[in-house]
């Protein structure tokens, strides 16, 4: 891809605004973002655009569900890291499981039931609180297409970071 074409990529999907916020658990913040309205179309267009790009990159490399990976946070994060490395998303355990205790605590079970966004019917989910336009948007191929999925919702949410930010690991609050 054209390094201007990503720029201006870039650039378009930095028109979504965060629009919520709420703790899950005792400590762990569930932060979620949503496209603004005017641009939700746009946004998901073009962030659709962005992942059909890197979801051509499918090859016999990338890791299936399960195989050999342990069922646990640690095993989650092996996997996706995996996963990113064969379709080129940036990232590392350490900025993975740093925004996953922050998001989540580390419950993929968890679902944000009371900011803006569950308050229009899209509460935040899983691992890295991710909402379900979102999820969509950005979902990685050869993963699991739920979003409470926690391989499928570390990768999508890393997907996201990516293209938003350059990789997760420069994420360190609110994304």
């Amino acid at each position: 891809m054209a390094m201007s074409t990503r720029t201006h990529r870039i650039a378009r999907l930095r028109t979504l605004t965060l629009t919520g916020i709420a703790t899950t658990g005792a400590a762990a913040a569930a932060l979620t973002l949503m496209p603004a309205s005017a641009q939700a179309a746009e946004a998901t267009h073009v962030s659709t655009s962005a992942v059909a790009t890197a979801s051509t990159n499918d090859s016999h490399t990338t890791p299936k569900a399960g195989a050999g990976y342990a069922n646990t946070l640690d095993g989650w994060i092996k996997q996706s890291l995996d996963i990113m490395k064969a379709k080129g998303i940036p990232g590392s355990y350490e900025g993975v499981r740093r925004n996953i205790m922050r998001e989540s605590g580390g419950n993929p079970n968890a679902q944000n039931n009371w900011d803006v966004n569950a308050q229009n019917g899209t509460p935040s989910k899983g691992l890295l609180q991710v909402i379900d336009p979102t999820f969509n948007a950005y979902h990685v191929a050869g993963t699991a297409h739920s979003v409470t999925d926690p391989v499928a919702n570390i990768t999508a949410a890393a997907n996201y970071a990516a293209h938003r930010y350059g990789s997760i690991d420069n994420v360190n609050s609110a994304y």
